[in-house]
């Protein structure tokens, strides 16, 4: 291996380097790798979680948007060489690389654009049945919480209306380069076996978001622009806040809107 002080952590990237062998192998070992032959890591670094990847049955892409990273990797894993993207992950048309196929997603994710990561990731939903890896630990700990909790939000609810979503476990400041000033979370997404859902899916992801920007509203305030009838909003259901609903009764709502007449 090359220097690693070669590539500097970048500020302006959310880049913080995980130096820490086992926690690397951990992650890779969260991949049930069934299903699909394909992984893209995004934001490999200097590569601590990708050659643990690199050593499984499976084909190993990295997608990395650090000039820095990507020469060090080039340098370092060649036999990695030809499937390292230098992108941005959330602008790069994945097609390109695996049209159809399906695919896990796994990281060390940069915090400043982990939730929209997870977003991109819900819009391929039918191409990816696997993902996980490493955010900042309130916002897995938002990923994966149920209804009546704080942190219970439109992450929560849309992502879990796709996946199964599990929380790991924590990783300290401590095993990183530079250490960040919070706890980190690692979790896994496993898609679905009925990954449709059954009501106007883009109706679904207006009315969770609406319904969470005024969190501490009733429903029967909080949707207001949807312009109701005054018998569906008698519904008890309207009486409700929207943390205080799980994933079947955002899908009963929106059914309920849908067919309001």
């Amino acid at each position: 291996m090359s220097n690693k002080n070669q590539v500097r952590a970048k500020k302006h990237l959310g880049q913080h380097f995980l130096n820490d062998e086992n926690i690397a192998k951990k992650i890779a070992d969260t991949l049930s790798l069934e299903g699909y032959k394909d992984v893209l890591e995004i934001g490999p670094g200097m590569g601590v979680l990708t050659k643990y990847l690199l050593k499984k049955d499976t084909t190993t892409h990295v997608i990395e948007i650090d000039t820095e990273s990507v020469d060090y990797l080039k340098n370092n894993y060649l036999n990695l060489a030809s499937r390292i993207y230098e992108k941005d992950f959330l602008k790069f048309d994945l097609t390109v690389v695996f049209g159809d196929k399906p695919f896990a997603l796994i990281g060390n994710y940069p915090y400043n654009i982990s939730s929209q990561i997870v977003f991109k990731t819900l819009e391929m939903r039918h191409q990816i049945p696997e993902f996980s890896g490493m955010f900042q630990k309130e916002v897995a700990q938002r990923i994966c919480s149920k209804e009546g909790s704080k942190v219970y939000g439109i992450l929560s609810v849309l992502t879990q209306a796709f996946y199964d979503a599990e929380y790991l476990f924590t990783v300290p400041p401590s095993v990183f380069n530079p250490p960040p000033k919070v706890d980190s979370g690692v979790l896994l997404l496993k898609r679905k076996t009925n990954f449709s859902l059954p009501c106007d899916e883009k109706l679904f992801f207006k009315v969770v978001k609406t319904a969470f920007q005024q969190r501490r509203k009733t429903l029967r305030n909080s949707l207001k622009t949807f312009n109701l009838s005054d018998n569906l909003k008698a519904n008890t259901i309207f009486g409700q806040r929207p943390e205080q609903l799980n994933v079947s009764q955002f899908i009963e709502l929106t059914s309920l809107i849908e067919n309001d007449k």
